[in-house]
């Protein structure tokens, strides 16, 4: 499994999840800049995304959608904050309506990516989100937010070995 950590910490308010893969940091950054590669993991598996924007500068928006098995369109966006090609990315987070504008009345996160090399071929990923409150924290939980992730990240290996 990819996936080989994930903590929760309710005082910082945030959910960290860590993953380790037999490539480059260079070959896992391709996975967040490319969005036909993102397209292949964000999201659980019955649940794929279509990116629609995505430009990964400062200031920048990327939109996308997922796909539920029955048509449903949830939609999502992210704030690009910092970019540190290939081993730092930081967004935020949220959710879109149909039109791709922000939906006020859920909860937005902050996500930093950190893409570290622990050898040669070998990489280590985690992505760490930040909730604005306990109340948002419990609430993404609750949606199945760190399943859903963690699903999404372990699809990651087959990707890079196609």
């Amino acid at each position: 499994m990819t996936v080989i950590d994930v903590h929760r910490d309710t005082e910082a308010l945030s959910m960290t999840i860590t993953a380790e893969f037999d490539a480059t940091p260079a070959v896992v950054w391709q996975l967040w800049a490319n969005p036909r590669k993102l397209e292949q993991w964000w999201g659980p598996p019955t649940y794929p995304a279509t990116f629609v924007e995505h430009e990964l500068t400062p200031g920048s928006m990327v939109t996308y959608f997922m796909t539920g098995p029955d048509g449903d369109q949830p939609r999502g966006w992210w704030r690009i904050a910092t970019v540190e090609e290939p081993n730092r990315l930081s967004f935020e987070d949220g959710f879109a309506d149909a039109e791709g504008s922000p939906v006020v009345e859920m909860p937005t996160m902050k996500i930093s990516v950190a893409i570290d090399e622990i050898s040669a071929d070998r990489t280590r990923m985690s992505v760490a989100t930040t909730f604005a409150s306990i109340e948002s924290m419990e609430q993404m939980i609750a949606m199945g937010m760190e399943e859903g992730l963690t699903e999404a990240m372990g699809q990651i290996d087959s990707i890079l070995t196609s």
